[in-house]
């Protein structure tokens, strides 16, 4: 049973004429009764009593009508909903990122994407690069924003550098001010107030105090983005944050530049190397990678690659 022949068939029951039947869906006359033929030897019964000229529909006639009605109605409705995700009218995007990038960039490229297409829902999820990259793997998310290089490098993952940002360190605006610009070394002294396990901003902080030779030390530590910063606020310590979450974080606090050649870190956007992203996903990340100029750091090279997230140097 074909489609077409389904919507020839509900023509001439609605028509109750052959020829009209056929110019009301647009083909020939001798197509139409040739579709309807077919449609009767596969159903085994006749649809239509044809007697003296007059069309009317049989038991088996009528017994079809009402179903093939809602098939075509059904097929409709199929592809007016297609249409509308292929024109962003519906649909949804799961997008993960690292708390500061939730903070800092993707704000104002999620208000423009809501703008534009408000008909498409938008899921966040925050976490740190690892568990993105594991979300992602296991296709819970449609892009990640993950800081390069990757924990855990995988093969199935396509990565596209989006920009470099200076990290900074802020301090409350009612403590004394640091040395400016701050060196990491200095931090040898200072109490930190230090994000949770699983921040790809406590590895870079931790890291960078050990290859100067000391550990740092913690007056705090555990706290998601907004708990850090309010404990910061509130002079319990120091804390290492994107240049872009301190422009943010209001004049209670104290943003000082480190010392050359100070901490960067490389965000990048992933996907999986297996799957194309949904129309949606793939127009968030058009504007995510449009969003790279102007910002802070270096922008993106034109490095796509699906090497487990190692940057393209090139």
């Amino acid at each position: 049973m074909q489609f077409q022949q389904l919507l020839y068939f509900v023509a001439v029951a609605e028509t109750r004429h052959f020829t009209r039947a056929a110019e009301r869906v647009h083909v020939s006359q001798p197509s139409l009764s040739q579709q309807i033929k077919a449609l009767e030897q596969e159903l085994g019964a006749e649809l239509f009593s044809r007697a003296r000229g007059n069309i009317t529909l049989t038991d088996a006639g009528e017994a079809l009508l009402p179903l093939a009605r809602r098939i075509l109605a059904d097929t409709e409705t199929a592809r007016l909903e297609v249409q509308e995700l292929a024109q962003l009218k519906r649909g949804r995007v799961r997008l993960g990122a690292t708390p500061s990038l939730c903070t800092g960039l993707l704000p104002d490229v999620l208000r423009a994407f809501h703008d534009l297409h408000p008909g498409i829902e938008l899921l966040i999820e925050e976490g740190g690069s690892h568990d993105l990259v594991r979300e992602l793997a296991r296709g819970a998310l449609d892009l990640a924003l993950v800081v390069l290089p990757l924990p855990t490098p995988s093969p199935a993952l396509t990565t596209v550098e989006l920009l470099r940002e200076d990290l900074v360190v802020v301090s409350s605006a009612s403590a004394p001010a640091p040395r400016r610009p701050v060196r990491i070394t200095d931090l040898r002294d200072q109490p930190l107030v230090m994000f949770r396990h699983g921040y790809d901003l406590r590895e870079l902080t931790v890291a960078a105090c050990r290859a100067a030779g000391f550990e740092p030390t913690f007056t705090v530590e555990g706290g998601e983005l907004d708990a850090v910063l309010g404990f910061v606020r509130a002079g319990l310590g120091l804390a290492v944050v994107p240049a872009m979450v301190a422009a943010r974080a209001g004049r209670d606090l104290r943003v000082t530049a480190l010392a050359r050649p100070g901490l960067r870190r490389t965000i990048a956007l992933a996907h999986r190397s297996d799957v194309a992203p949904p129309r949606a996903a793939r127009e968030l990340q058009r504007m995510l990678l449009a969003s790279r100029r102007g910002r802070g750091g270096e922008p993106d090279r034109g490095g796509e690659q699906d090497r487990g997230g190692q940057p393209d140097r090139g």
